[in-house]
């Protein structure tokens, strides 16, 4: 570890990550593409011209952020003067391509897609678009363009708090606008030109067809395609489950496991190449080869050209056969991979990747220490237990993080499927040759399927054991980092048990604890009162003391698992209470909240100057209410009527009232202090 932290490209990679960081969340530079050449170029002449050595250092730092900053803002379609959206007018006529075919919605399919041309000026530029669902049409294909005439969509933010962020992630991909479209709205012109992706999506489509010649089962042929062709379009959300549950769902996704695998067996059966002169240099062409012919198979997806590349760089760097060669490819293959796909960085696939195997790097050869088996075939699982730990090490605080969840069954799951996770793929990659040419014998398809059925229902049983799964757990940012700098720390004294090096581990400890009390304070002193967004019914929280009491008028066994009630709960680390009644007046802080119903009625004496809640759609005289008790503001949950509302923003307007409607504003959190 020392001396990757002496690596300067270890550096070089925190100021890269810097300058993409801030660039993307700040937008940090705003002037162009020639002053950004021009002030890249500075620096890099004062790099040249000047000698003194700690200059140098602080100036290649400086640059390297600049680079995050400069791959962030070329890679921004957005501050190119082609830009679709400087040349769209109402009577554009648009010319679009498939880019990239995204898992179905329940009703519509949906699409990346490049704006190709306006009018008649050639742009750049991705949208999302979504094509309501018609089973007699054919679905459209990657490289195929078509025309159309409408108008785009703004993306919709999440209603309520700490809901997914949809709108953010298709941001990260450079997409900010969307498209809702039937078929008979679309003209399609044909496929121009072509890509690898296109091509490698075409030669998916022949693989997939050939298959379903065979009588796979729904959900074995499903599991081929996401492990040996990247697709997971087309898997059930309760297969899913059940690999997350397990442990394994990093089995169904094409990524850096299923690529290590594949390279140590190219590096096995070219290995006799050694013999030859420069025979070394001719397996590690003819292993990155076949690495990258596997990646045009998976569809050339971000996640499998991600994990083609770090270990492209693994290959060639074992070929020089150095000490620290592992870490130092790595760390070059995440430079190589952010540089020139800097949206990488806020991908949860790359930073799970590269967290797994700098666990197992840094983690994995302390814990096989720890016991030495005698025997060979003992050793082996002993090292895969180990691996398999140190690589759960190095994501888990990102996984609870991100997944609130953490099933202490994993081992049992990479235990029994990862030893036999390369003859899957070898047998699967056969099974595919065959189909193609059209000799696949009916026997072996049916053998394979077995093993995958077989492989399912094992993650299914696992998936069972909930007393093993750990639910709805609460992490924080400052819980994650803190949780990662006490693995880093402790590992370091691990490897070398100094006095100072455990000095470092108790801080690390100590700033774990004072988070912890923190943010304990900060869950019982934080009150809120919450209008959620609900389109036909009602809920309103009350949070005060770590406790969130839910009002609302809904089945009890639905309300209870809300996904966005479950989800407030869990990122608040909050307790909750259902009580199934809403009141017409609340009392939150000295302040009245008055609930108005579609019934309509409201108390007049006693209320002075109130919030007013507005459900389903009361027909009253908003202008004469305003006039009589005078309210604060005006709130519309999601269950009125649009043209309702429309009025009351009017009539809010017109008064000076402050109007909020949830449907457009999202949830109404009322925080006074």
């Amino acid at each position: 570890m020392k001396k990757l932290l002496n690596y300067l490209p270890f550096h070089f990679v925190g100021f890269l990550i810097l300058g993409i960081y801030f660039q993307f969340f700040y937008q940090l530079w705003q002037f162009g593409f020639l002053y950004l050449i021009t002030f890249n170029a500075l620096i890099l002449f004062f790099l040249l011209v000047v000698s003194n050595k700690k200059i140098i250092t602080i100036l290649c730092f400086f640059l390297f952020f600049f680079i995050g900053i400069s791959s962030t803002y070329f890679n921004n379609d957005s501050n190119y003067s082609n830009y679709y959206q400087r040349h769209l007018k109402e009577t554009s006529s648009l010319v679009l391509t498939i880019n990239k075919v995204l898992k179905a919605g329940f009703y519509h399919d949906k699409y990346e897609v490049e704006i190709k041309q306006v009018g008649n000026v050639r742009t750049r530029g991705k949208v999302l678009l979504n094509i309501l669902k018609d089973s007699t049409i054919p679905s459209l294909k990657v490289d195929e363009l078509f025309s159309i005439n409408s108008s785009f969509q703004e993306l919709n933010p999440p209603l309520n708090p700490h809901q997914f962020n949809y709108k953010t992630y298709l941001e990260k991909q450079g997409i900010y606008q969307q498209l809702f479209l039937e078929n008979k709205q679309i003209k399609r012109i044909g496929f121009q030109g072509f890509s690898l992706v296109g091509i490698s999506a075409k030669f998916r489509d022949q693989i997939q067809e050939s298959l379903k010649a065979h009588n796979f089962k729904a959900d074995e042929l499903a599991v081929i395609n996401a492990l040996l062709l990247g697709q997971r379009q087309d898997i059930s959300k309760e297969l899913i489950a059940d690999y997350s549950r397990a442990g394994a769902v990093h089995i169904l996704a094409v990524s850096g496991l299923h690529v290590g695998i594949i390279l140590l067996i190219l590096s096995w059966i070219f290995k006799p190449l050694e013999r030859l002169k420069k025979g070394k240099f001719i397996k590690t062409i003819l292993v990155v080869l076949f690495l990258w012919m596997f990646a045009f198979i998976a569809g050339l997806s971000a996640s499998v050209v991600r994990a083609v590349t770090m270990f492209t760089f693994l290959a060639i760097g074992l070929s020089f056969q150095r000490k620290n060669i592992i870490e130092f490819s790595l760390i070059s293959s995440m430079f190589f991979l952010l540089v020139f796909k800097p949206m990488f960085l806020f991908d949860v696939g790359f930073q799970l990747s590269y967290l797994a195997v700098f666990g197992i790097i840094w983690v994995q050869p302390r814990l096989y220490t720890i016991y030495k088996p005698r025997f060979k075939l003992v050793d082996k699982f002993w090292q895969l237990i180990t691996v398999s730990f140190a690589a759960q090490i190095g994501i888990l605080p990102l996984s609870l993080f991100y997944f609130h969840q953490f099933p202490s069954l994993f081992w049992l799951s990479n235990l029994i499927i990862i030893p036999f996770l390369g003859a899957i793929l070898i047998g699967g990659i056969i099974i595919i040759f065959f189909s193609l040419l059209g000799v696949l014998p009916q026997i072996l398809a049916t053998l394979y399927g077995f093993v995958i059925s077989s492989m399912n229902n094992f993650v299914g049983w696992i998936s069972m054991q909930e007393q093993f799964l750990w639910k709805e757990i609460s992490m924080s940012f400052l819980w994650m980092i803190s949780l990662y700098l006490l693995i880093a720390l402790g590992t370091r004294f691990l490897i070398d048990t100094s006095a100072k090096k455990l000095i470092y581990f108790l801080i690390s400890i100590v700033i774990i604890q004072s988070i912890f009390v923190f943010e304990t304070h900060q869950k019982k002193i934080k009150e809120e009162f919450i209008v959620f967004h609900k389109s036909r019914n009602s809920i309103i929280g009350i949070r005060t003391l770590g406790k969130l009491i839910v009002h609302h008028d809904i089945d009890s066994s639905i309300i209870q698992k809300s996904n966005f009630i479950t989800s407030y709960r869990i990122a608040e680390n909050v307790d909750q209470t259902f009580i199934k009644h809403i009141p017409a007046v609340f009392e939150y802080k000295k302040e009245q909240i008055l609930i108005i119903d579609s019934l309509g009625v409201y108390p007049f004496k006693g209320v002075k100057k109130p919030i007013v809640v507005l459900q389903y759609s009361p027909k009253i005289n908003l202008e004469r209410l305003i006039k009589t008790i005078h309210p604060k503001q005006i709130i519309a949950d999601g269950n009125n009527y649009k043209s309702y509302v429309k009025k009351w923003r009017v009539i809010c307007e017109k008064q000076k009232t402050p109007f909020y409607y949830t449907g457009k504003n999202g949830a109404f959190i009322y925080d006074k202090e």
